[in-house]
C-alpha cells in the first residue's frame, strides 16, 4: 500500500542513488538545524541509504516536512548536488574573487602562500573558496616538488621552463574558472590538503 499522498504506483518505483542522496542531504540539513537528536538522525540516515522504492522514502520526507504533495525534491541550500561533489556554488561576488585570488596570488610571487592564505582567511566561512584554494595549494605544492626533482637533473632543467609556463597558464585559467562559477581541477596534480 503506498505511503500517504503519494500517487498510486508511484510508491513502487524504484529509486535511483540520487533520489537517495537528495534524502540524505535533507535529513543532513535537519540534523545540523538541531530538529532531531543523533539516534534519530542515524535511524533516518540508514532508512534513506536503504531504500529500494519511493515508497521508502517519503515517510522519512513526511516526518521531515509534513505530509504534503508530492514534489521534486529540491537540494537544501549551500549543499553539494550529488555525482557532482566539488560543484559548490558561490554565495556572493566576493566568493568568486576569493577563489580567484587563491589561483592567482601564486603569480604575484606568492606561491604556496597565496592559496594557503585564501584557505585560513576564507575557507572556513566560504566552501567555494576553501574548494579553489585547496586545489590551487594542492597543484603549487605538486610544481613546487617536481621542480625540486626536476633541478637535479640535466633533463629536468630543460623541462623546468615548460613546467613553469605550464603552471603559469593553469593559474590563470583556474582563476577565470573560479570568476565565472566554474569548476577547475589541475591535471596531474598531487592533492595532499583535503
Amino acid at each position: 500500500m503506498p505511503a500517504p499522498g503519494v500517487r498510486p504506483g508511484h510508491a513502487d518505483l524504484r529509486v535511483s542513488n540520487q533520489d537517495r542522496e537528495q534524502v540524505v542531504e535533507h535529513v543532513k540539513a535537519a540534523y545540523a538545524e538541531g530538529r532531531f537528536d543523533k539516534f534519530e538522525f542515524d535511524d533516518r540516515l540508514e532508512r534513506a541509504m536503504t531504500a529500494r522504492v519511493h515508497g521508502d522514502l517519503m515517510p522519512i520526507m513526511h516526518e521531515l516536512y509534513g505530509p504534503r504533495p508530492v514534489a521534486p525534491m529540491p537540494y537544501p541550500p549551500g549543499r553539494t548536488v550529488p555525482g557532482h561533489h566539488h560543484n559548490v556554488r558561490a554565495d556572493t561576488g566576493g566568493d568568486r574573487l576569493g577563489a580567484a585570488a587563491a589561483h592567482l596570488l601564486p603569480l604575484a610571487g606568492l606561491f604556496v602562500i597565496g592559496p594557503l592564505i585564501m584557505l585560513l582567511a576564507a575557507g572556513k566561512t566560504s566552501p567555494y573558496i576553501r574548494k579553489h584554494a585547496v586545489e590551487a595549494l594542492n597543484f603549487q605544492l605538486t610544481l613546487l616538488g617536481a621542480t625540486v626533482l626536476l633541478a637535479i637533473t640535466v633533463v629536468g632543467l630543460v623541462l623546468m621552463p615548460v613546467l613553469w609556463i605550464g603552471g603559469v597558464v593553469l593559474s590563470v585559467v583556474g582563476g577565470m574558472a573560479a570568476l565565472g562559477e566554474g569548476d577547475f581541477r589541475y591535471p596531474l596534480t598531487l592533492r595532499l590538503v583535503k
